[in-house]
């Protein structure tokens, strides 16, 4: 992890430690401010990060980037004439910017330019050149091990023709034939010898992207190996080249038995000196054959040997070379290079694409408004429900954000990472819904695709799978998906065999399921099975306390939308929309304020009162059993309802609010007490 040292405690840097603590992206060793009470320095010193008031004092330690943010020039210039080579020094400006980036919680963005970060530095810190040419065969990527071995400096090769950089070079070849071109022998202008790996890149629908080479020096070990004829003076030459090189390098003798090899070789393959000198040649192998016996055969050399070594299978290329003095034999050396640190970048790389491709989960709880405590205990479940494997079933009414959270839910877990598929069960027929779900086979039906087709939940393997509206699943339907809940495995329509898929199933309903399974419509088993974890999200009228908050997120949001400049909402309006019981909830809120929005004036800043449209239903009585003028045109079956729900409520509050002892206590079923909760409107204040 990199070191960082703040200079400046006040707010702009108070903010920018806090952002560093919380994303555990940097180690901050020190912080800095000529002002020893700045609030900074306080909370610097509370998380065991050394403070001080003088910046140099900390110069002698390895520190990798200063964030200056004291806003004066001066210091700037004095720490960045005082800062070593190999430190980066970040303006205040540029800090803030940062924190703004990091604020806005871009965290895919920010790990894809880290990750970019970190490849730049291996690219750079290898003994492998490297070059990459895009498709117009311009150089995009010219490491300094490139600049080492070609002699050209990397400002006078980037953005430049291969061919007028490299005269010789095949990589125009490559990608005109797309296709690699392994452990090839080239000798560059200046007379290195070197072995290269030309690659095509490839996009993900095929298309050509450009190409990049990787080449090691081979001269001089190589010319050794073929040249000097004295096994002694081998020896002796070898051993101090071999101990200091960052090739790995290994020496047989002629009866293949290993007599030595450099720490760079025990790097590599993970064997020791005792595990090979003395032992056959094969003892590193663990797949493929033994490049030194067939050159001890053969007594030829060989070049670009692909085969795996050591414990940990790395993946290396192998040049061996055979030692003749005086017409014999003698033994033969060879030169390992390790390939599978590219592979590794080359997948990281493809890896990060397919992210920033496939990502569709959008929001975070951070997106999530909410301050009131049933809002806070519906957010603290979801946190705890997206750190396990478990189904969670999200209830509420419509509008309340339900796949907000189910977004957040998939981006605070550990599949944050792979696909986020979204299903709206209520929106397909049953039969275009089971071919979505499960996908099918080639002639299951009538237009069905050539090869069939992958369901949603496959496409979802590894990932999770958001089913909206689960409570108009036709009951064929939700046979199989209890079968997915179960099984963990699909049948394609059409199909007989089952696919095995891993799939976090994240479900929403607004209707009571409970009823549903009285009424025979829903699975009583898939409602065990989906209301593992349930989350109820509380109705706009049940947090009313939260509508200033929420305006002023949905502002912004309309904001950018519309192009205006809208600031706020005047307290007289706060308070109409304080007493209307909203039962569109947060979509209707945001409906009424795109509306007012949309009818302002572009001079006008606020919202105000006569800009919001009447609310049909605000500032109304509560429904009264009480007889009045207006109850006497009630039927008596009405009458009897509003009675009913009267005592249920006077009920439920004085047992505060526990369902099971209500239900008992009115001598009905916990599930008829929720079927008439929710026929009544009754707020569900207990969690039993």
């Amino acid at each position: 992890m990199q070191t960082v040292m703040i200079v400046g405690a006040g707010k702009g840097g108070t903010a920018i430690l806090k952002i560093i603590k919380e994303t555990a992206v940097l180690d901050v060793k020190a912080m800095v401010d000529i002002n020893p009470g700045a609030e900074g320095l306080r909370i610097a010193k509370e998380s065991g990060i050394p403070i001080g008031t003088d910046w140099r004092y900390f110069m002698d330690q390895d520190i990798d980037i200063i964030i200056e943010v004291t806003g004066n020039e001066q210091v700037f210039i004095d720490i960045r004439e005082a800062r070593s080579k190999n430190t980066v020094l970040i303006p205040g400006s540029v800090a803030f910017l940062i924190a703004k980036l990091l604020e806005e919680k871009e965290e895919l963005i920010s790990k894809f330019r880290n990750e970019t970060y970190k490849h730049d530095l291996i690219f750079n810190s290898t003994d492998d050149g490297m070059i990459v040419i895009n498709n117009f065969s311009e150089i995009t990527v010219f490491n300094r091990s490139a600049e080492r071995m070609t002699g050209i400096k990397r400002k006078d090769a980037l953005g430049k023709k291969i061919n007028e950089v490299i005269t010789d070079s095949m990589l125009p070849r490559v990608m005109a034939t797309r296709r690699i071109e392994a452990n090839q022998e080239m000798t560059l202008a200046n007379g290195l010898k070197i072995i290269t790996t030309r690659i095509p890149m490839l996009g993900e629908n095929n298309e050509l992207m450009g190409a990049f080479a990787v080449f090691k020096d081979i001269t001089e070990v190589v010319s050794l190996a073929e040249e000097i004829t004295n096994l002694k003076e081998i020896q002796t030459m070898l051993q101090a080249i071999i101990q200091s090189s960052e090739e790995a390098i290994s020496v047989v003798d002629e009866n293949g038995k290993g007599i030595l090899i450099n720490p760079a070789y025990s790097r590599l393959t993970g064997l020791e000196e005792e595990k090979v000198i003395g032992k056959p040649a094969t003892a590193d192998i663990s797949e493929g054959e033994s490049v030194h016996m067939k050159v001890l055969q053969t007594r030829r050399a060989m070049r670009g040997v692909a085969m795996r070594v050591g414990p940990k299978r790395k993946d290396v290329i192998v040049n061996v070379a055979p030692v003749i003095v005086d017409g014999k034999l003698k033994g033969s050396v060879g030169v390992i290079h390790d390939v599978s640190e590219i592979q590794n970048l080359n997948r990281e790389l493809s890896r990060a694409r397919q992210i920033i491709r496939t990502l569709e989960a959008k929001y975070s709880f951070e997106d999530i408004i909410g301050s009131s405590e049933e809002m806070k205990l519906a957010i603290e479940q979801a946190r705890l429900g997206a750190k396990t494997p478990a189904t969670v079933l999200l209830r509420g009414e419509s509008g309340t954000g339900k796949e907000l959270f189910a977004h957040a839910i998939h981006n605070a877990s550990d599949r944050k990472y792979n696909k986020f598929i979204r299903v709206n069960c209520a929106a397909l027929s049953e039969s275009l819904l089971e071919s979505e779900l499960f996908g099918y086979e080639e002639g299951a039906f009538s237009g069905a695709k050539r090869g069939g087709k992958r369901g949603l939940f496959e496409e979802a393997d590894k990932g999770s799978i958001f089913l909206d509206e689960i409570g108009e699943l036709t009951a064929n339907t939700q046979a199989k998906l209890l079968r997915v809940l179960q099984e963990h495995e699909i049948t394609r329509v059409g199909g007989t065999k089952p696919i095995s898929i891993d799939v976090r199933v994240i479900a929403a309903t607004n209707v009571n399921l409970e009823k549903g399974i009285a009424d025979g419509t829903f699975r009583e088993d898939l409602y065990y099975r989906l209301n593992r974890m349930p989350i109820h999200i509380p109705s706009l009228r049940r947090r009313k306390e939260d509508i200033p908050l929420l305006c002023s997120r949905l502002i912004q949001k309309i904001n950018q939308e519309y192009g205006r400049n809208v600031e706020g909402v005047t307290e007289q309006a706060v308070n109409k929309l304080m007493a209307y019981d909203w039962p569109g909830n947060v979509r209707e809120l945001d409906n009424i304020l795109g509306r007012a929005i949309i009818f302002m004036n572009y001079n006008e800043t606020d919202i105000e009162e006569r800009h919001i449209p009447d609310l049909i239903g605000a500032n109304k009585p509560s429904p009264s059993v009480e007889t009045s003028e207006g109850a006497q045109t009630k039927t008596l079956t009405q009458l009897v309802e509003q009675y009913e729900a009267k005592m249920i409520r006077q009920t439920l509050h004085k047992l505060d609010g526990n369902k099971t002892k209500t239900a008992k206590s009115l001598g009905l079923s916990v599930r008829n007490l929720y079927y008439k909760l929710e026929k009544y409107d009754i707020a569900k204040d207990g969690m039993q």
